[in-house]
């Protein structure tokens, strides 16, 4: 992409969190009736108690296909991914356990995150058709400080569904969440999986040298 990290990412790295804390804080703000949001409201507080329960499920069955396994076994660069997002968001609540459990197989791959609307000149970095779309996944080479990709707020599948809906419907509803939600259930994580790996570019992988 050939674009540099500059004052506004290194503000959010600075201020980033690990996965570990980042569940901390979802399960606590479920417990406590709230959510990441600036203003609570009872659907952010619902679908941040939804989130927790789909992360602690996804945490324990999401498993890696041995081709995923062995791609990330062979970086010899370090990358950090930095990913912007929400406790209320449900397409993240799919998304983050499968990155973190890729990043669990290599200390090459450094996953932090912030939330959105704490880190909104971030946000507005790395829109997507011009909204604020999360999760949103920012790839860093740690080496070169440069932004070699980014990911989200959709596998390329689910967000294929999301504009036929659109198109066909003018706007999305609950029926489509629950179509969505189906096809995650159904993907377990590994369509995300198979295109988080297209941020290691083959200039990251061991040559075999």
């Amino acid at each position: 992409m050939e674009v540099l990290v500059n004052k506004t990412i290194e503000r959010s790295l600075e201020q980033a969190i690990s996965y570990g804390k980042y569940r901390e804080l979802v399960e606590f703000l479920a417990l406590e009736g709230k959510s990441s949001a600036p203003e609570q409201s009872e659907s952010m507080t619902e679908f941040t108690v939804l989130n927790d329960r789909r992360m602690k499920r996804w945490d324990k069955t999401i498993s890696l296909t041995e081709e995923v396994l062995a791609t990330v076994k062979e970086l010899n660069r370090s990358v950090r991914w930095l990913v912007l997002t929400e406790s209320w968001c449900g397409d993240a609540a799919h998304a983050l356990p499968v990155m973190n459990k890729i990043a669990e197989q290599s200390d090459k791959i450094q996953l932090e995150i912030v939330f959105r609307d704490q880190h909104e000149d971030l946000m507005n970095m790395f829109l997507t058709n011009g909204g604020k779309s999360i999760p949103k996944l920012i790839a860093i080479d740690i080496d070169s400080q440069e932004i070699i990709g980014t990911w989200g707020p959709r596998p390329a599948t689910a967000t294929q569904m999301v504009e036929d809906y659109k198109e066909k419907y003018g706007k999305l509803t609950p029926e489509l969440k629950q179509d969505l939600q189906v096809w995650y259930n159904k993907d377990k994580g590994q369509s995300i999986a198979n295109e988080l790996l297209e941020l290691l570019p083959l200039e990251l992988v061991g040559d075999g040298s």
